[in-house]
C-alpha cells in the first residue's frame, strides 16, 4: 500500500471535486442571492488542500490493488463529505456549524435525504441548488465517475469500481473495459436525470424547482426545495412522475444498459430482482392504502395518491413526502419504514439491504428447510435460472449479520447521547437504510438531535453508502499488515 500513491489520487479527485462548485456561483450570481462568495472560497480551500495532496505526488504510480480501492474510497467520500460541507459554513448568518454542515453534506452525498434545515424555502437559491446537486453526484458515486478518468493517470480503476458499486454481485460489468463501463453509467444517468426534468416542467414545476427535483429522484436522494417536500405541489400529476421515475431509478443500471443497448423491455420482465421489486411494492401499496381506507385516515382517492406515493417512496429509500406516515394508524408507519430495511436492486442509486440480498435470504431459509426433511440431497440456491455459489451466499449472511450488530450498536450509541428509543431506532435505520425520514422527535427534521448523535449518524449514512464492508474492513489488523 503506497501512501503517496494514496495521496496523489486524493487530491486529484478533491481538486475534480472543487469543479462542482461553479454551477452553484452561476445560480447565485442569476438569482443575485449574494451566496457566490461561499462557494468562491470554499474552491480555494478545495483546490489548495488537493494541490498540496497531489503535487508533491503527482509521479507517484502504480496498479491499485483491492486493498487500496477500499481505502481509497473510504478516505475520499469521508474527505468529500467534510469539504462538501464548507459552502453551507460560509453563508453568513445562514451558516450552519460544524456539525450541522458536516451532517447537510454527508446526507447529501450519501443520497440520505435527512436535514437538520428548518424553513428550506427560505434559503437562496444557490444553496436550495447546491444542496440538491450534492445528491446528485452522490446517486451514482464520484468514484465510478473518476474511475473513467484514472485509467489515463495510470492508475487502473477496477478495485475502486469493486468497493462502489452496491449489490454482492459486483464483479459483473456491462462493458468489456472499466472505463466504458462508467461512462455508460453516466450517460444512463444523465440522460434519465434530464427526462425527469423535461418531464417535471411538463407537469407544472418551473425550470429550477424541475432541475433541482431531478436530481433528487434520479439519484433517490430525498432533498426537496421545500419543507413540504413534493406535497408542497398538491399535484398529482407530479407525484405520479416523481413515483415513477423513483421506480425507474430504484431498479439496477445494468437492465436499463442492456434495454437502452438492445432497444427491448425483455430483460425487466426477465430479471427475477425486478420481478421481485415490482410484486413487493405493489403488494405493500395495497396493504397501506386498503389500511389507510379501512381506518377512515384518507378518502379514496386521497389514500390511493398517498399511499402510492408514501411506498414507493420510502421502500425505494428516496424519502420524499406527501404526507406525514408517522401519523398515520396501527402499524403502517412501522410497516413502511421497515420496508426501507430491503430498500432498492443492487446496481441502482438506492439504499438499504437491497432486494438481492433479501431474495437470497430467503431461498437460503427455505433451503435450509429442505435439508430438515432430505438430510442428503443437495440444494442449489438459485436467482431466476443461475445458482449462486455458496461464496456468495455465505457473503450475504456476512453482511446481513455485520449489518444488525452495527444498527444494534449504533442505536445504543445515540441512546447514550439522551435520545429517546423510538427516535433512535428510526435515525439509525434511516441513516443506515440511506433513508431520510424517521419517526419520533425527528419525523420532521433532525435539527434537534444532540451532536454526539448526529456524528454517529454521519457514520452510519457513510457505512450505507459504502456498504458497511468497505469501511469495517479498515478497523481489522489484517488490512493494515504488508
Amino acid at each position: 500500500m503506497s501512501l503517496r500513491m494514496i495521496l496523489r489520487i486524493l487530491g486529484l479527485l478533491l481538486m475534480m471535486f472543487s469543479l462542482t462548485m461553479v454551477p452553484p456561483i452561476l445560480i447565485s450570481l442569476l438569482f443575485g442571492d449574494e451566496m457566490w462568495y461561499a462557494f468562491v472560497v470554499a474552491i480555494g480551500i478545495t483546490v489548495l488542500t488537493g494541490a498540496l495532496m497531489f503535487l508533491p505526488n503527482r509521479k507517484a504510480r502504480r496498479e491499485l490493488r483491492t486493498r487500496d480501492g477500499f481505502l481509497i474510497a473510504a478516505l475520499f467520500w469521508t474527505v468529500l463529505g467534510l469539504f462538501g460541507s464548507l459552502p453551507l459554513m460560509l453563508t453568513g448568518n445562514l451558516a450552519l456549524s460544524v456539525t450541522d454542515a458536516v451532517f447537510e453534506s454527508f446526507s447529501g452525498l450519501t443520497t440520505t435525504g435527512a436535514t437538520v434545515i428548518t424553513g428550506i424555502e427560505f434559503l437562496p437559491e444557490s444553496i436550495l441548488y447546491y444542496r440538491q446537486q450534492l445528491q446528485w453526484l452522490g446517486g451514482m458515486g464520484i468514484v465510478v465517475l473518476a474511475v473513467a478518468i484514472l485509467p489515463t493517470l495510470g492508475v487502473g480503476g477496477m478495485a475502486l469500481y469493486r468497493t462502489e458499486i452496491p449489490g454482492p454481485l459486483k464483479d459483473s460489468k456491462l462493458t468489456p473495459r472499466i472505463t466504458e463501463t462508467a461512462k455508460a453509467l453516466w450517460y444512463i444517468y444523465a440522460a434519465l436525470t434530464i427526462t425527469c426534468m423535461l418531464a417535471y416542467m411538463a407537469a407544472g414545476m418551473n425550470w429550477f424547482d424541475a432541475l433541482s427535483h431531478s436530481f433528487s429522484t434520479v439519484a433517490i436522494g430525498g432533498f426537496s426545495t421545500y419543507d413540504g417536500s413534493i406535497g408542497h405541489f398538491d399535484s398529482a400529476t407530479i407525484e405520479l412522475v416523481c413515483v415513477a421515475f423513483m421506480l425507474v431509478s430504484a431498479m439496477s443500471f445494468s437492465l436499463h444498459f442492456m434495454a437502452w443497448r438492445e432497444r427491448s423491455l425483455r430483460h425487466y420482465l426477465e430479471d427475477p430482482e425486478a420481478r421481485f421489486l415490482v410484486l413487493y411494492l405493489a403488494g405493500l401499496v395495497m396493504i397501506t392504502v386498503v389500511g389507510l381506507w379501512l381506518t377512515n385516515t384518507a378518502g379514496t382517492l386521497e389514500g390511493l395518491r398517498h399511499g402510492l406515493f408514501e411506498v414507493v417512496s420510502v421502500a425505494t429509500t428516496a424519502g420524499f413526502g406527501v404526507a406525514d406516515f408517522s401519523s398515520w394508524p396501527g402499524a403502517l408507519p412501522l410497516l413502511l419504514f421497515m420496508a426501507a430495511f430491503v430498500g432498492a436492486s443492487s446496481g441502482s442509486t438506492g439504499g438499504g439491504i437491497k432486494v438481492i440480498r433479501i431474495i437470497l435470504i430467503i431461498k437460503q431459509g427455505m433451503r435450509e428447510v429442505m435439508r430438515l426433511i432430505h438430510p442428503n440431497a443437495v440444494i442449489a440456491v438459485k436467482v431466476g435460472k443461475v445458482s449462486v455459489p455458496d461464496s456468495i451466499a455465505q457473503a450475504v449472511w456476512g453482511f446481513f449479520s455485520a449489518y444488525v450488530l452495527l444498527f444494534f450498536l449504533m442505536m445504543a450509541g445515540v441512546m447514550a447521547t439522551g435520545v429517546d428509543q423510538i427516535t433512535a431506532w428510526s435515525t439509525v435505520g434511516s441513516a443506515l437504510n440511506n433513508l431520510g425520514p424517521a419517526l419520533g422527535e425527528a419525523s420532521l427534521h433532525y435539527g434537534d438531535l444532540p451532536s454526539a448523535a448526529k456524528w454517529i449518524l454521519v457514520m452510519a449514512m457513510l457505512m450505507g453508502r459504502l456498504e458497511i464492508f468497505t469501511v469495517l474492513v479498515l478497523f481489522t489488523p489484517a488490512f493494515w499488515r504488508k
